[in-house]
């Protein structure tokens, strides 16, 4: 069974879900997991691409889009049929992808934006009401 992850952060920024899901799939790749981060189109996609180049000057992430020619182990989603992953997703979407459960686990990160709080109180109902084993973590 998934187990779900829900990470809180402090701030009230949006942008900061996205610099934190970088440092996720870091730390998930160094510790040898494979990473799908699922976005909902591929403008996004292409941002967060971008973002995985930018994010920290002393890092080199190996990322692709999901689909590209080669496998990468961390690789970007925008609505295509996941595949043979089953590691880590780090969900970016606006809602709950189908196929979540395929994975072992599911990043879902929240920032202290009214609209991030409510999308992941729903989430975390939604979860717990089907039996998933739910962690939260508070980051500073």
């Amino acid at each position: 069974m998934t187990r779900i992850d829900f990470y809180v952060l402090p701030s009230e920024n949006p942008e900061e879900i996205d610099n934190f899901a970088c440092r996720l799939a870091e730390k998930a790749f160094r510790n040898g997991l494979r990473v799908l981060i699922a976005v909902d189109t591929p403008e996004q996609a292409q941002k967060f691409d971008d973002l995985l180049w930018d994010f920290r000057e002393d890092s080199f992430l190996p990322h692709a889009p999901q689909n590209a020619d080669q496998q990468a182990a961390i690789e970007i989603n925008s609505g295509e049929d996941p595949g043979q992953h089953h590691g880590l997703l780090i969900n970016l979407c606006a809602d709950i992808p189908t196929w979540f459960s395929q994975f072992d686990r599911l990043a879902e990160i929240v920032c202290q934006h009214p609209d991030s709080l409510a999308r992941s109180r729903t989430r975390y109902s939604h979860f717990r009401d089907r039996g998933y084993p739910l962690q939260s973590h508070k980051i500073n």
